[in-house]
């Protein structure tokens, strides 16, 4: 797995430029109603541009689907988006589908990066280039790019936000959560986090409460992949807002007084910080509690203005999706595509472009998130 840089990039609002970079460079755009699991445009011709994400359940996803459908669409190219709603099996299903209709690009968020390697390998052999969008596929060579957002920096915010915002003194509870194993991100939120709340562990000025395999390793700050997933192993939340309300509740019933009163967690995301702030906030031993996030879904904003949740990272989906559209565009025209990076997928050294991010609480969130554009003001209540 690569280590990543520590710098915390501010948010660069690229979408417009992009689409503006690929406007008026593509073909006739034949819209119609897709069925099923899909929905997008396609045409009797042919799609030239599949894309595959993992679920219609989280907000997340359906933002992503519409930047692709609308930046894609106006810039006059065919596409189709699929949803493999949780199953690798439907995932690889869907790539096939894709295959039959003749796309040239798969730009596909796996739902487990490494089941997903056989699929893309089918996609290769049939001449198509394969983008692996936010979460890395691995073992595998038929990954010919990577467009991701700076997962490690995603962590990196998120603990240092826990680390600025603390109480004070020594001995703070820190509750530790993550996301599934299958996602590769899951292991480099998790690093990012790490790298800068290990020396507040390993000095006794946090706490772990809820994870022995990360008690184990207070006094190591940079972790092996191994190491990282016995950590998650026993913090995962699968991504899952169920899951993660069980693992809260079960780590609180199982905590002395000593580990309540005013604490600090790390929450993988929003929906599973959401899960875990209600379970905290309705323990008579929490005081208080300090909770990360990231995705700036509606309903955690909401929670940030409300007081529920502390901060958000943003990842401007429009900046993503416009990005890995600009990577497309490339390819069609037979151009290199701009990378900036490279990642390690256990098979090949894979040519990337991240996507940077920025955090977001109840002070800015008007400025990064209504300002932007990203939201409408009507969309909340309580906003300032």
């Amino acid at each position: 797995m690569r280590k990543l840089g520590k710098k915390i990039l501010g948010l660069a609002l690229a979408a417009t430029m992009v689409m503006g970079a690929v406007t008026g460079c593509g073909k006739k755009n034949d819209k119609s109603d897709a069925s099923g699991s899909g929905s997008g445009s396609s045409s009797g011709s042919g799609v030239q541009v599949g894309i595959i994400l993992p679920t219609k359940d989280e907000p997340r996803w359906l933002q992503d689907q519409k930047q692709f459908e609308t930046i894609l669409g106006d810039a006059g190219f065919t596409n189709q988006v699929l949803f493999s709603q949780g199953s690798p099996a439907t995932e690889k299903t869907n790539v096939e589908t894709l295959i039959s209709k003749g796309i040239k690009v798969l730009i596909i968020c796996a739902q487990d990066g490494a089941a997903a390697s056989a699929a893309v390998e089918e996609a290769k052999e049939a001449g198509v280039k394969v983008i692996a969008y936010d979460r890395l596929i691995t073992g595998t060579d038929a990954v010919d790019y990577y467009v991701t957002f700076d997962s490690f920096a995603v962590g990196a915010a998120q603990g240092q936000y826990l680390i600025d915002n603390a109480p004070d003194g020594s001995g703070i509870p820190l509750y530790l959560y993550a996301g599934a194993a299958t996602d590769n991100n899951a292991f480099i939120f998790f690093e990012g986090a790490w790298s800068v709340l290990q020396p507040k562990i390993a000095d006794g000025t946090f706490v772990i409460a809820n994870s022995s395999e990360a008690e184990k390793l207070k006094d190591k700050n940079d972790l092996d992949r191994d190491e990282i997933g016995k950590i998650i192993g026993q913090i995962t939340t699968d991504w899952d807002f169920n899951v993660a309300k069980s693992k809260a509740e079960a780590n609180l019933t199982k905590a002395g007084k000593d580990m309540k009163g005013n604490v600090l967690v790390l929450a993988p995301n929003d929906g599973t910080a959401r899960s875990i702030a209600d379970v905290f906030a309705t323990d008579k031993d929490v005081t208080s509690y300090v909770i990360t996030g990231q995705d700036s879904e509606k309903a955690s904003v909401q929670y940030i203005i409300d007081g529920k949740q502390s901060m958000t990272v943003f990842k401007d989906t429009r900046t993503l999706a416009a990005d890995s559209v600009a990577m497309a565009v490339s390819i069609l025209e037979d151009k290199e595509p701009v990378t900036d990076t490279t990642y390690d997928n256990g098979k090949k050294e894979v040519k990337a472009k991240q996507t940077s991010i920025v955090v977001v609480t109840s002070s800015n969130v008007k400025q990064a998130l209504i300002d932007s554009g990203y939201y409408d003001a009507s969309d909340f209540t309580g906003l300032e």
